[in-house]
């Protein structure tokens, strides 16, 4: 089974592809768009849902967003048809670490996704090079909340703790003006919605091909979930701005 179908099952039933309920979502957007017409762009958007949202609640702002999944970009324009701001959203299906744009943007985000350029710091370095002078970044990582298994850093990577994870980032030339550390019930009901949404579509279609392969993957998830990372990982959205432009 296609791991982006599989992603897309698994998002269905969730706000957004991070552990934020909407309230977080709806914080950290009014903190980090500049002005109402604002030009956005989320690098690896998948389905959109941070475009969409920040479309929908400033009817001057334009937005593109860049995801190699095109499962998740086809449900993008769906949503942007019913919301009726099709118009003012651009979606690039490619590699968000290779994308070049014709000009810069006053927000851009990058939640979730930081895995597609090598981590959070390569990130920032990716998204300065999009900022205009001005302008902001949102930007959403794990960061080791609690000791880590053996098991956990071998699944998840090279993270750090919460004090030093900032540190890093400061270090990097950038000034921290908002931010959002996930609750354990946030964190919680992601990931009960991402196995129980996959497990659901499977237990759904029976008969369909994919079906045991997405439970077997629900099951996997849970139990890594569970044993290895609950109460180790936590996540961290900042609000960025250049110490120095």
């Amino acid at each position: 089974m296609d791991r982006q179908k599989i992603s897309r099952l698994a998002h269905a039933d969730h706000p957004i592809a991070a552990p934020l309920d909407d309230d977080s979502v709806r914080r950290l957007l009014a903190r980090g768009v500049p002005h109402g017409d604002a030009r956005v762009l989320d690098l690896g958007c998948g389905g959109g849902e941070w475009l969409l949202r920040a479309l929908a609640e400033h009817p001057g702002l334009t937005a593109e967003g860049v995801d190699i999944s095109e499962i998740s970009l086809a449900h993008a324009r769906e949503t942007a048809d019913r919301l009726g701001v099709r118009e003012r959203l651009v979606l690039h299906r490619q590699d968000a670490a290779g994308f070049a744009a014709r000009h810069r943007f006053d927000l851009v985000l990058c939640v979730g996704a930081t895995h597609a350029f090598g981590g959070l710091l390569a990130t920032l370095a990716a998204a300065r090079e999009h900022l205009a002078p001005g302008g902001r970044v949102l930007v959403g990582d794990g960061f080791w909340e609690g000791e880590p298994s053996a098991e956990a850093i071998e699944m998840l990577g090279d993270l750090t703790d919460l004090p030093t994870t900032l540190e890093q980032v400061v270090a990097d030339g950038w000034t921290p003006v908002g931010g959002h550390v996930s609750t354990r019930e946030e964190l919680d009901d992601y990931e009960w919605s991402w196995t129980g949404s996959l497990a659901s579509w499977a237990l759904d279609h029976p008969t369909d091909p994919d079906s045991a392969q997405a439970l077997e993957a629900a099951t996997t998830h849970r139990d890594e979930w569970l044993r290895a990372y609950r109460g180790a990982l936590g996540f961290l959205c900042l609000v960025l701005r250049p110490t120095r432009d």
